[in-house]
C-alpha cells in the first residue's frame, strides 16, 4: 500500500513549470490524470498543448523527477496527450483573457515593463551584439527577459542566442523560444534557412504588430527590441505601437558613425519617445602591454550624448564603452555571449555594468493612466 496520496503528487507537479509558459502546468490544465498502483509506482498523464511540442521531453523528465522526489514512490510513467480545440482555447482565455483581438500588453498604461528601442544610425556598430548581450546579462540578474528581433532584413538574433528553435502555437497565440533564459522573437524562425526577407513597409509593420500582440511573453520586466539600422519604417512603428519604448543609442567612437547616430536618436523629437542613453561600441582594443589602440578613433559616444542631451533638452548619459574584443565575436557566432561564456572578460564587464543601469531604473509616469476625468466640471 502507498504510503503517499494523489494529493501529494499533484503538491509535486504543482512545482513543474512549463518551459515556454513559466507557469505550473496544473495552474495551464496539463494534468490529465494521476494513478497511484499496489506497488507505489504512479502513472501520470499530461497534455501537451500541441501535437509538435518541441519541449515533450523536458516537461516529461521535469514531471518525472517532480513525483519521483515524493516520498515513497516508486517507478514514475509519463504518458503524453495533446489538448483539443476547447482545452487550447480554455487555456489561451486562461493566459491572454477573452478579447476578441491580440492587444499590444506594452502599450497598455498599467504595463510596467520596461522596453528599451536599440537603435543605430548605420550597420556594422555591434548593435545586435550589444543587445543579446544586455538582455543575457538582465536575464542572468534574474529579471524577466525578451528580445524581440525587429531588424527584418538582418535578423541575427537566434543565431547569437544559440538557437534554432521554432515558436509553438497555440491558436492564435504564438510561444517564444527561450535561450540563457531570455525569451526571443524573430522572423528567422518562419523563415526556410537562410532565406532573405523582402518586403515593403506595411509588410513590416504588420510583422511587428503581430511580434508584438500574437506573441505570449508573460510578465516582463525588460524587452528589448532590436532595430535595423537608420529612421526607416521599424522606427516609425515601434513609436506607433509601442509610444513609451526608450530608445537606447548605439554607436563606434568613429565621427563619421557618430554623426549617423546622432539622426537616429533625433528621431525621438518626431516621435516624442525618451533617449535612455548611449553605448560606444569597439572603443578601444586592450593590447598585450596594457595599452590600448584607438582602432575607430574615440570621443564618438560622447559627442553623439552632449549633442542629443542638447537637442532634446534632457540628460542623455553615455551609458558605458565596449571595448572591442575577438571574444565578443565569437561568442556571438557560437550563440554564448561574452557576458556569460566570459564573465570577466572587459568587453563582458563593461555590458554588464550598462545593463546594471538599466536593470535599476524606474518606470515614470510617462504614458501611464492616472485616471483622472478630464470631462468631469470642477
Amino acid at each position: 500500500m502507498a504510503v503517499f496520496s494523489e494529493s501529494d503528487v499533484r503538491s509535486a507537479l504543482s512545482r513543474v513549470e512549463d518551459p515556454e509558459i513559466r507557469k505550473p502546468i496544473t495552474e495551464l490544465g496539463m494534468v490529465k490524470s494521476v494513478e497511484i498502483g499496489d506497488d507505489s509506482s504512479v502513472d501520470v498523464g499530461i497534455y501537451l498543448t500541441t501535437a509538435g511540442c518541441p519541449l515533450r521531453t523536458e516537461i516529461t523528465e521535469r514531471v518525472t523527477k517532480a513525483v519521483a522526489d515524493v516520498a515513497g514512490v516508486g517507478t514514475v510513467r509519463v504518458e503524453l496527450d495533446v489538448m483539443n480545440d476547447e482545452q487550447r482555447t480554455e487555456l489561451r482565455k486562461s493566459l491572454r483573457s477573452d478579447s476578441a483581438e491580440p492587444v499590444i500588453p506594452f502599450a497598455q498604461p498599467g504595463s510596467l515593463t520596461r522596453v528599451y528601442a536599440v537603435a543605430s544610425g548605420k550597420g556594422g556598430v555591434g548593435k545586435s551584439s550589444v543587445t543579446v548581450n544586455l538582455a543575457a546579462a538582465l536575464a542572468d540578474r534574474g529579471l524577466t527577459v525578451g528580445v524581440l528581433d525587429a531588424d527584418i532584413y538582418g535578423h541575427s538574433v537566434p543565431r547569437m542566442l544559440g538557437t534554432d528553435a521554432k515558436p509553438t502555437q497555440v491558436e492564435r497565440m504564438i510561444m517564444p523560444p527561450m535561450a540563457h533564459d531570455v525569451k526571443m522573437i524573430s522572423i528567422a524562425q518562419f523563415t526556410q534557412g537562410n532565406t532573405p526577407v523582402v518586403w515593403r513597409g506595411p509588410m513590416l509593420h504588420r510583422a511587428l504588430q503581430q511580434f508584438l500582440a500574437d506573441v505570449f511573453w508573460g510578465d516582463l520586466d525588460v524587452l528589448l527590441l532590436d532595430l535595423p539600422p537608420g529612421t526607416g519604417d521599424v522606427a516609425i512603428s515601434v513609436a506607433q505601437l509601442i509610444p513609451n519604448a526608450e530608445i537606447l543609442v548605439v554607436t563606434t567612437p568613429q565621427q563619421a558613425a557618430a554623426e549617423v547616430a546622432e539622426r537616429a536618436g533625433a528621431i525621438a523629437l518626431q516621435t516624442r519617445q525618451r533617449i535612455v542613453g548611449v553605448v560606444e561600441n569597439m572603443s578601444w582594443m586592450e593590447m598585450p602591454d596594457g595599452s590600448r589602440m584607438d582602432v575607430f578613433g574615440s570621443g564618438g559616444g560622447q559627442a553623439v550624448a552632449d549633442r542629443l542631451s542638447r537637442a532634446v533638452g534632457a540628460d542623455v548619459p553615455l551609458l558605458g564603452q565596449i571595448p572591442l574584443e575577438q571574444a565578443v565575436r565569437e561568442g556571438g557566432d557560437a550563440g554564448m555571449p561574452i557576458v556569460l561564456g566570459d564573465p570577466d572578460a572587459p568587453a563582458a564587464k563593461a555590458l554588464r555594468a550598462v545593463a546594471d543601469r538599466l536593470a535599476v531604473r524606474k518606470r515614470g509616469l510617462a504614458g501611464m493612466s492616472l485616471g483622472i476625468d478630464t470631462t468631469r466640471n470642477f
